[in-house]
């Protein structure tokens, strides 16, 4: 995320709103120190992003997930796995 003090915020406003408006954030910082988030009023609320683990409980996958295949890698790599 750009982040630009606050004489380049004001000297190029128009470009950085218009950069916020199609969905591009930036922060304004003083100091070096951030001081506020510029958004699109589109921007999805936090509640509405999507994050992992938004499945859970809707699917599943079998018990031995983390097993299977095993012989068969092992003899790919050069072991000796027994049928």
């Amino acid at each position: 995320m750009q982040h630009v003090n606050i004489h380049e915020a004001k000297t190029h406003l128009s470009r950085l709103v218009e950069q916020a408006a199609r969905g591009e954030p930036f922060i304004i910082a003083k100091a070096g120190k951030p001081l506020v988030k510029v958004v699109s009023l589109q921007s999805p609320a936090p509640q509405q992003v999507r994050r992992l683990g938004f499945l859970r409980g809707e699917i599943s996958g079998p018990d031995d997930f983390d097993r299977m295949g095993d012989k068969e890698i092992e003899v790919l790599f050069g072991g000796d796995a027994a049928p």
